[in-house]
C-alpha cells in the first residue's frame, strides 16, 4: 500500500460574484506527480503561495482535484465513500491550532480524536497520557487550552493528533511557533513515531534544519514541483534554492562560502556535527590550514558589526547614558491570569526593564515563559496585577492617560494574524488604523498603499478578502496594518512564522531600515535565534516570567549552557564555532552570523 499516490493534480481557486459567477480563477497546482512510499518520511519546501498547503489538503481530502487523482491508503479522496477513512488514516496539524482545539481541557482536547475512532477508554487515557508527554506537556493536562500561549497550543494540537496514530501525519508548518529545544523535542517525537510504528510523515516547513534527517524533500514552486532527492541532493543546489526563495542551513552555507575561498570543505555538510568533524579533516592539511588563516586576516580586529553597533549595557540591562529617558518601561510588574480561580497562573513576576528610542529589541524564551503577556502589557491590553508600565514616563492606566493613543503610538502585530484581520478588503484593512487616527483620505491611501508595498503584498491582492489570503499573505497585511500607522514602537510577536526565508530577511530587514531612518523602536519577539542575532541591539530573555538577561546578542550567546536549560538555543554558526573552539581549533567562537563565521577562521576566540 501507498500512502500517498497523485497523478497530473491540478487545483483551480475560483472566486465568484454574489450572483454565483467566476469572476477570477488562480492555479494553485499545475499537474503535480508525487508519490510517498509506506514509513517515508518526506518534506514539502516551498516559497509563500507555492501551493504546499494545498497539496497537503488533498492528500486529506479537505480539498478535491480540479483535474487529476489523488489517492490516500490506495483510496480516491473524490470518492464520498472514503472521506472518513481517509480522515482516519492521514491525520493533519494545521498552521493554527485554534482551528483544531475543541474541547474545554487539554486532556480531554487530546482525547477526543480516540474517542470518535471508538478507541475503549483505558486505551484512550494511555494515549492522551502518552501524547501529551511526547510534547512535553504533561503538566497541562488538566488546563483549559485558552489559557495557553500559542507554541503550548500547537503541541496540544500535535498531540491529538498522535493520539489517533494514523498511518500518515500531514503537518503544515507545525512548529512554527516553538521554541527551539520544543521544536526539536515534537521532530524527535515524530521521527520516533516513523521509525517504530512505521507512521508515514509528510512535513511542511520553512526551517531547513529540520528536514535534514527526511528520507525525501520535495521543492514546489508556482504549483509544481521543481526540485526533488535526498537533503544532500538538494542541499548542495544552494543557487536553485536561493532562486525559489529558500535557503540552507546555517552550516551548510559556511561550508559552501568556504569552499568558495578554497577550502576544500565537502559541499554536503548538513549538522553541526558534520561540520565540525570535516573542518578538523581540513585544518590538520598543513596547506588547508594555511588557507585558513588567510580567511582569518580579522586576528586584531574586532568582530565585524552586523546592522547597527550594539548598544552600550549597563549591569542593569539598559543604555548606559543619564541623558536619555526610556520610551516604555515597567517596574516591579507582576501579572497572574485567573485571580482567585482554579486556573490561577503567575505569567510575570518582578520585571524591571527599560526600554529607549530607537532600539531594536529581541524578547527570547521558551514557550509559555511570558512574552506575549508582557507586550500586551506595553500596549495596555493587559493591566499589570502589581507594578507599573510607564509610555514616556507616564503610567498608561494612570488618570487621564490615553490608553487609545498609546495603541497607535506601541502597533502591535499578533502571532496570529487572523486575530486582527477583520474588514472586506485588505486595503480596507490596512487603512482601518490610520482612518481612526482622523487622516485625510488621501494621507489614509497613501499610507496604506506604502504598507502594503513595504510587505511586499501584492496589488491584484489589495482588494481581495483578508480571509482569502495564505498564512504567509495574512501576516504580510497584519504589519502592513500597524506600519501604516507609523508608530514610534512597533511590538512583532513572531511575525516571520508562517514566511518563507526570502519573505522574513525582506520584512525583518525593511522594519530594520525604518527603524534606523525615523528612530522608531522595534521590540520583536521571536523563536528563532538567527533573526534576533542579525538585527537586535539587545536580546531580552525571559524564562518562567522572569528576565534572565537583557544584554547585547554576543553576550547573550555566550551562555549556550544557561540558554539550553531554558528551553532555547544559539544560533547554529555560533554553535559551530563553539564547538571548533572547545577542540582547540583557532576561530572566533562569538561570531553570531555567517559573516562573521566567515572571517572568523584562524582567529583566536574572544
Amino acid at each position: 500500500m501507498e500512502p500517498v499516490r497523485i497523478t497530473g493534480l491540478v487545483h483551480d481557486y475560483v472566486t465568484r460574484d454574489e450572483e454565483g459567477n467566476n469572476t477570477e480563477t488562480k492555479r494553485a497546482l499545475d499537474h503535480v506527480e508525487l508519490n510517498v512510499e509506506e514509513g517515508q518520511f518526506i518534506a514539502v519546501l516551498g516559497a509563500n503561495g507555492s501551493g504546499k498547503s494545498t497539496l497537503a489538503k488533498h492528500i486529506n481530502a479537505l480539498l478535491l482535484p480540479t483535474q487529476g487523482r489523488v489517492l490516500t491508503c490506495d483510496m480516491d479522496t473524490a470518492d464520498d465513500r472514503y472521506l472518513w477513512e481517509i480522515r482516519k488514516s492521514a491525520g493533519m496539524v494545521f498552521q493554527n491550532p485554534d482551528n483544531q482545539i475543541v474541547a474545554t481541557v487539554v486532556e480531554e482536547d487530546v482525547g477526543f480524536g480516540p474517542e470518535n475512532l471508538g478507541i475503549p477508554t483505558e486505551e484512550i487515557v494511555q494515549r492522551v497520557t502518552d501524547s501529551l508527554a511526547a510534547v512535553g506537556m504533561t503538566k497541562y493536562g488538566e488546563s483549559s487550552p485558552n489559557r495557553l500561549s500559542g507554541g503550548q497550543k500547537q503541541r496540544v494540537a500535535i498531540a491529538g493528533i498522535l493520539a489517533m496514530e494514523p498511518k500518515c501525519i500531514l503537518m503544515d508548518e507545525p512548529t512554527a511557533m516553538l521554541d527551539p529545544i520544543g521544536r526539536r523535542e515534537v521532530l524527535e517525537t515524530v521521527h520516533r513515531l516513523n521509525r517504530e510504528k512505521g507512521i508515514t510523515v509528510i512535513l511542511i516547513t520553512h526551517y531547513m534544519e529540520e528536514v535534514i534527517d527526511a528520507d525525501r524533500i520535495f521543492v514546489m514552486d508556482a504549483g509544481r514541483i521543481a526540485m526533488q532527492g535526498t537533503p544532500r541532493e538538494v542541499f548542495t543546489r544552494i543557487g536553485d534554492l536561493q532562486e525559489l526563495r529558500l535557503e540552507v542551513p546555517q552550516v551548510t552555507e559556511l561550508a559552501h562560502l568556504l569552499s568558495e575561498r578554497g577550502i576544500p570543505m565537502p559541499p554536503s555538510v548538513l549538522t553541526p556535527e558534520e561540520f565540525v568533524t570535516a573542518y578538523k579533516e581540513v585544518a590538520g592539511n598543513t596547506e588547508a590550514t594555511a588557507r585558513t588563516n588567510v580567511v582569518g586576516l580579522l586576528e586584531n580586529e574586532p568582530p565585524k558589526a552586523v546592522g547597527r553597533p550594539n548598544a552600550d549595557v549597563s549591569a542593569a540591562g539598559s543604555p548606559d547614558t543619564e541623558a536619555e529617558a526610556p520610551v516604555l518601561s515597567m517596574r516591579d510588574v507582576r501579572f497572574v491570569y485567573g485571580v482567585g480561580t482554579a486556573f490561577e497562573t503567575v505569567a510575570l513576576e518582578d520585571v524591571n526593564l527599560d526600554i529607549f528610542q530607537g532600539e531594536y529589541i529581541g524578547l527570547i524564551g521558551h514557550t509559555g515563559s511570558g512574552k506575549s503577556t508582557l507586550i500586551q502589557l506595553l500596549n495596555g491590553l493587559e493591566r499589570a496585577t502589581a507594578g507599573t508600565v510607564r509610555y514616556l514616563g507616564e503610567d498608561i492606566f494612570g488618570e487621564g492617560f490615553n490608553r487609545r493613543q498609546l495603541r497607535s503610538n506601541v502597533g502591535l502585530v499578533f502571532q496570529y494574524p487572523d486575530h486582527q484581520l477583520f474588514e472586506a478588503t485588505v486595503i480596507g484593512d490596512v487603512s482601518f488604523g490610520p482612518k481612526n487616527q482622523g487622516l485625510s483620505a488621501e494621507e489614509i491611501r497613501e499610507r496604506a498603499e506604502w504598507a502594503l508595498t513595504l510587505t511586499g503584498v501584492s496589488q491584484d491582492r489589495w482588494q481581495s478578502s483578508p480571509l482569502e489570503l495564505s498564512g504567509g499573505q495574512k501576516r504580510r497585511v497584519a504589519i502592513a496594518g500597524v506600519l501604516a500607522m507609523k508608530p514610534k514602537v512597533i511590538i512583532l510577536d513572531e511575525p516571520t512564522a508562517g514566511l518563507d526565508p526570502a519573505g522574513r530577511d525582506e520584512i525583518l530587514g525593511e522594519i530594520d531600515r525604518i527603524r534606523r531612518e525615523t528612530g522608531m523602536t522595534v521590540i520583536l519577539v521571536s523563536h528563532r535565534m538567527e533573526d534576533v542575532a542579525r538585527f537586535a541591539d539587545r536580546l531580552v530573555v525571559i524564562s518562567d516570567g522572569r528576565i534572565v538577561f537583557a544584554d547585547p546578542p554576543r553576550d547573550v550567546f555566550h551562555h549556550r549552557e544557561k540558554l539550553t536549560s531554558i528551553g532555547l538555543e544559539v544560533p547554529q554558526v555560533t554553535q559551530v564555532m563553539q564547538m571548533l573552539s572547545a577542540e582547540g581549533i583557532p576561530c572566533r567562537e562569538d561570531a553570531i552570523t555567517v559573516e562573521e563565521a566567515l572571517d572568523g577562521f584562524g582567529v583566536a576566540g574572544a
